[in-house]
């Protein structure tokens, strides 16, 4: 944004426009909104990074990936972006490949949500599939690897390995800067889902850094390595470390208080029974840091926060878990679980009165 003209108008006195000049420009800002609260004051605050622009968090990484390299010549101009991404990652680099001219090739396989992957297209990204089309599983460590071969192939394209790329944690500085200015005390507790890791200890870091003595506490699907147990498959996207997979050092263990498992199952309850209490649209991975979040709410010291980071929203996945036939066809549905969940809620409801969602005084607008 053209920050000195609004400076020299807000010196003159003349009405100031704010008009940002590209698309990256919007990223950041995003609103925080109160979930639960218990009787003793606790509360749970979801920051909505579904309101950035691609509906994710990944592009700040994604941005700031991108300008590290041009400012260290590993990105030369007019060069050829290459990353493996299960969808969010290539939608931020396809947002800042179009803005500042680069090719972007993405690597995908199909567990990603066919409306990343068509969005990803619709801005101008060559998609590469690594599996047959009819595997429908992640497949992280081939995309990886084909990835890199692609750019170690071709003069002017560098491969991004977001898994291991410092530039991203250091894209969500940013984020805990806006926690501090939104809130008048301290993030006690950050709760979120890791998938490279980077959103969360990204943020922790910096938290840390500024003073905070947050708690943090990550969530991956029960399936994923990085908190150890043998493994498994899961259906969570954008999330985790299958079976077989190398954990990315963008996951710093020095950081995190504990690391929780959460089931498809439970991730998938609580992001499709806030839509329906709520009308709020969360995605698969997010749901999983909720219901975290919801159980450890009521164990916390009184008057604590609890902030989990909402890494994306929901409408990209209205064909999987929002859709009835999928959820039945992978043996996930479950009216059980759906029930717990609005239990939770109803409960910690009746603790204060009434929703705190429905009350005017609890809505949050972006700064």
């Amino acid at each position: 944004m053209n920050n000195a003209l609004q400076s020299t108008n807000h010196r003159t006195g003349e009405r100031v426009e704010n008009i940002a000049e590209r698309v990256s420009d919007l990223v950041g800002r995003t609103p925080l909104i109160e979930l639960c609260r218990t009787g003793s004051g606790s509360r749970l605050l979801l920051k909505l990074e579904q309101f950035n622009p691609t509906g994710s968090a990944k592009i700040r990484m994604a941005r700031q990936m991108v300008l590290d390299a041009e400012l260290d010549g590993r990105l030369p101009p007019g060069g050829h972006i290459i990353e493996s991404t299960s969808g969010n990652t290539g939608l931020g680099l396809a947002v800042v490949a179009a803005e500042r001219g680069y090719r972007f090739t993405a690597v995908v396989d199909n567990h990603s949500a066919k409306d990343k992957l068509r969005a990803m297209v619709a801005m101008g990204a060559q998609l590469v599939y690594v599996a047959d089309t009819s595997d429908d599983g992640p497949s992280p460590t081939a995309r990886e690897e084909h990835a890199a071969l692609l750019a170690a192939s071709e003069e002017g394209a560098y491969f991004f390995d977001q898994h291991n790329n410092p530039s991203n944690a250091r894209g969500y500085r940013a984020l805990a800067d806006e926690l501090r200015a939104d809130l008048a005390t301290d993030v006690d507790y950050l709760v979120s889902s890791v998938g490279t890791g980077g959103s969360l200890f990204g943020t922790a870091r910096e938290l840390r850094r500024l003073g905070s003595s947050v708690r943090v506490i990550g969530v991956e699907p029960a399936g994923s390595i990085v908190f150890g147990g043998p493994g498994g498959p899961y259906w969570q996207s954008g999330t985790g470390t299958p079976p077989g997979a190398p954990i990315g050092s963008t996951i710093d263990y020095d950081l995190l208080d504990e690391g929780v498992k959460v089931s498809d199952v439970h991730a998938f309850a609580t992001a499709r029974t806030v839509a329906r209490r709520n009308g709020l649209m969360l995605g698969g991975s997010v749901g999983g840091a909720v219901y975290v979040a919801m159980k450890r709410l009521r164990e916390i010291p009184p008057g604590s926060t609890m902030v989990t980071i909402a890494c994306d929203g929901g409408e990209k996945y209205l064909d999987t878990i929002f859709n009835d036939d999928w959820m039945r066809e992978k043996n996930l549905l479950n009216s059980v679980a759906e029930a717990e969940v609005a239990q939770l809620l109803d409960e910690y409801a009746s603790e204060i009165g009434s929703s705190v969602l429905t009350r005017p005084s609890a809505r949050s607008t972006p700064a």
